[in-house]
């Protein structure tokens, strides 16, 4: 029996490498089909890599914490029928494994502690990127050859991956935007140096490592302000029918069709009628040029039980109906908070909504999700006194409202934009028809 290699999957289009978080299986176990063999976790999202085949575990390749390129083997598995044979012992996952009987065709590995063997065009740049301070992929160094950018040039750039690892996604970004080395370095040695604040502790505190995910977040959160200038506006939107159209659904609602209807559902019904009117929200920036989505794709940001956040996309959600979209939502929601997201749950999106409300807060003024240029912040609803025209003149009556805000870049999306397509959003939400059939 051959032996079967268990290769890093693709996890997305622009995933080129994910970090090894944990070996289920060790070397010696039995697995049958769909086990679950290794977690892993890209830049986006943590998942697990399950078992082609059934059979024995013979050889892991990388350790916890690696980082690993798609494409490349990750473990050995004897199919059934086939034992390992003793030979020379290796080490990984921090105990031996035993080699399997097949030594002449197993693949060359190299540790990622070690020098990175490449091919002869790139065997120039090895050596002068080797001297850094961080570890680069072979496509990252390959990138940085074929543009010239020296290995001090390179420490420069902020990655986004693992351990702030630079990414392909990180050097094309720095490649597009890179101007002048010599106007740079001038204004870069014209700025005051900015040391960090000193914090003071004292034996009463209790100082908590972030976790990886929340890193990420933070990195984000940074690079969106660093990148677009907020503006945000915001509205206040009369939803008394929705609340009460909702109030009445509900039950007949969950009965027909096993779903649970929120607001979240309808809001997003609004906005995506709101960008098919107002297209130039649903763009993305590419250096000096504006890409404009054909699909609206709109991101949900989602609380996680850890407290982090992240952000499941519903894809083409103009082309869904209320159900459709109901059931996006709450799908979405339970593998969210379950951690079983898959890495294309959470792309392509081009616009996202975010939910102040769900925490009692009336209104916020949330961060860009980049690429995208703007994101929607919902309120908490609330029974207030306010103004209602009617046939028989002004009156003061009881209705529930909520405060709506809309941050977006300003470097492509201006007030009147911005404002406009908010104001549309919320009038598709104060034009909603109260006799509305499920």
């Amino acid at each position: 029996m051959a032996q079967h290699e268990l290769i890093m999957p693709k996890m997305g289009e622009s995933i080129m490498e994910a970090t090894i978080l944990n070996w289920v299986k060790n070397v010696g176990d039995q697995v049958d089909v769909d086990d679950t063999i290794v977690e892993i976790a890209t830049d986006k999202v943590d998942s697990e890599v399950p078992s082609p085949v059934s059979g024995t575990i013979t050889k892991l390749f990388f350790e916890i914490n690696d980082t690993v390129e798609i494409g490349k083997v990750i473990a050995l598995i004897a199919t059934e029928g086939e034992a390992p044979a003793p030979a020379a012992a290796s080490e990984s996952n921090g105990q031996t494994v035993n080699a399997p009987k097949n030594e002449a065709k197993e693949p060359a590995v190299i540790p990622q502690t070690s020098q990175v063997a490449t091919s002869p065009k790139d065997s120039p740049a090895p050596q002068a990127i080797a001297e850094g301070t961080r570890f680069y992929s072979p496509l990252v160094k390959s990138i940085a050859q074929q543009e010239n950018i020296p290995m001090a040039e390179l420490e420069t750039i902020k990655g986004s991956g693992a351990k702030g690892r630079v990414t392909k996604k990180d050097i094309l970004a720095y490649v597009q935007n890179r101007g002048n080395k010599q106007v740079v370095e001038k204004t870069a040695a014209s700025l005051p140096t900015v040391s960090k604040p000193t914090i003071a502790t004292s034996g009463s505190d209790e100082i908590i490592e972030m976790d990886r995910m929340r890193k990420l977040i933070a990195d984000h959160m940074v690079m969106s302000k660093q990148t677009s200038p907020h503006v945000t506006s915001f509205i206040e939107v009369d939803v008394t029918d929705i609340v009460n159209w909702r109030n009445k659904v509900k039950g007949p609602f969950q009965e027909k069709h096993q779903q649970k209807i929120t607001f979240t559902p309808i809001f997003i019904e609004a906005v995506a009628k709101a960008i098919g009117d107002f297209p130039m929200i649903n763009i993305s920036v590419d250096g000096n040029n504006i890409i404009v989505k054909k699909n609206i794709n709109i991101g949900m940001a989602t609380a996680l039980p850890s407290g982090n956040l992240i952000v499941p996309v519903i894809k083409n959600a103009d082309q869904l109906n209320l159900v459709g979209l109901t059931k996006q939502v709450n799908g979405l929601a339970n593998q969210a908070r379950n951690n079983k997201l898959k890495p294309s749950d959470i792309q392509e999106g081009t616009f996202t909504i975010t939910n102040v409300g769900t925490f009692g807060n009336v209104m916020g003024t949330p961060i860009i999700n980049q690429p995208q240029v703007a994101i929607l912040a919902v309120g908490a609803i609330r029974k207030k006194p306010a103004v209602v025209e009617t046939e028989y003149g002004d009156l003061i009556a009881v209705r529930q409202l909520m405060f709506m805000s809309l941050s977006y870049d300003h470097r492509v999306v201006d007030g009147a934009l911005g404002g406009s397509f908010l104001k549309r959003v919320g009038d598709y939400l104060e034009a909603f028809d109260p006799n509305r059939t499920i």
